[in-house]
């Protein structure tokens, strides 16, 4: 009898930064429920990355452990995959510091995140910040997995990630497996509903935006009101950069192509296609809301839920950690 394939390991990690958004949840989270199915799916809050910006100690706990009930409520399954809160398994930390001394200064400083971040953050420029991605290549590294989901703007992690993996292997020998970057065929890139040429985000300048846990009526009217232009044909063409997001978020949450769609509202306006995008998007986000508030009432449950993921992420994480100890020289502590 034939030898079941073993599925490959993917990882991936979220910052806590509060209720997701709508381009959250189709750029990534919807993708993350689906790839259940087809891989062995470790799921992180990424807490530790968070404070590379000041945060709010109280904002900081709630809003670590809204992120988590979310990723619940959005479909993540603890039965089908580890899910867990950084900062609960020491092993991510443990290897950032070998790994910090096996990446070079000059690498560091040319990652465009680090230069974004400190022109935005002028008055908290840490060492956190600074070496941060090496704390994301021990995030990955320490799980050995074979995949690790990436948008363009992570490209150069994974890059400098697979530097590391080089310079370690080729200085102590085998010991990180190397991760290869999983770009999704279809991702929704959705656009900001009152500035459709910038990316949807929680800016004071983006009132439009939808959050996951926004009411249907907030939903409908947020899409009534997103910018289009003085046409009122519902066609995907070059210079409709409105009409062209809402079509890409219609087509995402209902399967249509564009032919459908513009086929569906041919001479009906844009008043009835952007109640219609609202609608659907409404449905889709309606038991979301359901679970996460069902969840939220139930703390013991997801104390309990992430205190098993971090257990079972430890048992993982720490076989990786004990071998790039070994591999370094350390003695190892008596057990």
């Amino acid at each position: 009898m034939e030898k079941p394939q073993r599925k490959k390991r993917i990882l991936s990690g979220i910052q806590p930064t509060g209720i997701f958004t709508l381009g959250n949840y189709l750029g990534a989270i919807r993708n993350w429920k689906q790839m259940q199915e087809d891989y062995n799916c470790i799921f992180f809050i990424a807490d530790m990355h968070a404070v590379t910006i000041r945060q709010d100690p109280a904002s900081f706990k709630k809003q670590t452990l809204e992120c988590f009930a979310l990723l619940l409520a959005c479909g993540i399954d603890p039965e089908k995959s580890i899910v867990f809160i950084q900062s609960h398994v020491p092993s991510h930390s443990q290897l950032t510091w070998l790994l910090n001394c096996n990446t070079q200064f000059g690498e560091l400083s040319r990652m465009t995140q680090f230069k974004d971040k400190s022109s935005r953050h002028s008055d908290n420029i840490n060492a956190g910040l600074f070496s941060y991605p090496v704390l994301m290549a021990a995030d990955i590294l320490i799980y050995s997995p074979d995949l690790v989901p990436v948008g363009n703007d992570q490209k150069q992690h994974i890059e400098l990630t697979r530097d590391i993996v080089n310079r370690f292997n080729n200085a102590y020998g085998k010991t990180f497996t190397m991760p290869d970057a999983y770009i999704p065929k279809l991702t929704a890139r959705v656009m900001s509903l009152s500035d459709p040429t910038k990316k949807m985000s929680k800016s004071a300048d983006d009132n439009l935006c939808i959050d996951i846990l926004d009411t249907p009526a907030q939903i409908i009217k947020k899409f009534r009101r997103a910018v289009t232009d003085s046409d009122s044909l519902v066609a995907y063409r070059e210079g409709k950069d409105g009409i062209n997001n809402l079509m890409s978020i219609y087509s995402s949450i209902t399967g249509k192509s564009f032919e459908e769609i513009e086929s569906e509202f041919d001479g009906r306006g844009y008043g009835d296609f952007k109640t219609a995008v609202g609608e659907a998007v409404a449905e889709e986000l309606a038991p979301i809301r359901e679970n996460y508030d069902r969840l939220m009432n139930d703390r013991s449950y997801l104390k309990a839920v992430y205190a098993d993921g971090a257990k079972k992420a430890a048992t993982i994480s720490s076989r990786v950690l004990e071998k790039a100890y070994k591999r370094m020289g350390f003695i190892p502590p008596e057990k």
